[in-house]
């Protein structure tokens, strides 16, 4: 979404009234975000304000599916290191230590790393650190290594998530893209397990484009958000189709 249907705080011009012809169309589609910064009723909200017509079934969230992974591995423990407004996608769970502001009784299960931007500090890492040391299992809400905030490239949650398993030699589980299992449940989502007839459509070469692939869709490449041509160039991934903007889907 980020970079694709809105950037810097506005609509990508011309991308509401692509949702829309799809929506009069019939044609079948899903958001799909590793943004956890907002739950999904906080994401149906900016995209209203920003005149999309969505409702929280068209949101397919990194979050969510973190809270799925968790619950699956029998998780009820866990630290979330995400900001407070997503944290209402992770309610079933009982939220410890993190950013939670819930001192842990015991060690958590697990850990749910999401993107703090600016409020990483080494407190907060190291609490991790330990918490993971200890045993609990690593969940990554994504590994994307940066976006566009503000007009500059800022550092995502992937870099963080690297450092972790760095220091403690553990691999993480990645709950959102472009991990094959969040792709597989948001195509069987729309109704089809055909992944030849299904597009993926983002700003990032590796999540979006590359990720969709491995998973057996097609990988569209937008030239918005934080494409950069000379990034495109050097990556060796090649996308399905480039598209100035969501604004050429035609």
């Amino acid at each position: 979404m980020d970079g694709t249907l809105y950037s810097t705080g506005a609509p990508i011009q011309g991308a509401p009234e692509v949702l829309r012809r799809l929506q009069r169309n019939g044609v079948p589609y899903r958001l799909v975000t590793n943004t956890t910064s907002r739950s999904r009723s906080g994401l149906v909200d900016r995209l209203k304000g920003y005149g999309f017509e969505v409702s929280p079934e068209d949101i397919f969230s990194a979050t969510l599916a973190g809270a799925r992974l968790a619950r699956a591995a029998g998780h009820r423990a866990v630290a979330p290191f995400l900001p407070e407004p997503a944290m209402e996608d992770l309610k079933d769970l009982d939220l410890v230590g993190g950013t939670s502001g819930k001192a842990p009784a015991q060690a958590p299960q697990a850990v749910i790393i999401g993107d703090l931007g600016d409020r990483w500090d080494y407190h907060l890492v190291q609490e991790a650190f330990e918490y993971l040391m200890a045993g609990a299992e690593l969940i990554a809400l994504s590994r994307d290594k940066y976006w566009l905030k503000d007009g500059r490239l800022a550092l995502d949650a992937g870099p963080f998530v690297a450092g972790l398993e760095f220091a403690t030699g553990k691999s993480a589980l990645v709950a959102g893209k472009p991990s094959p299992a969040f792709y597989q449940a948001a195509v069987e989502s729309l109704g089809t397990r055909s992944g030849s007839s299904v597009a993926m459509i983002g700003d990032d070469l590796w999540s979006d484009v590359d990720g969709a692939q491995r998973a057996g869709l097609e990988g569209w490449l937008v030239r918005t958000g934080k494409f950069r041509e000379s990034v495109l160039r050097e990556s060796g991934i090649k996308p399905d189709r480039i598209l100035e903007s969501i604004a050429d889907l035609g």
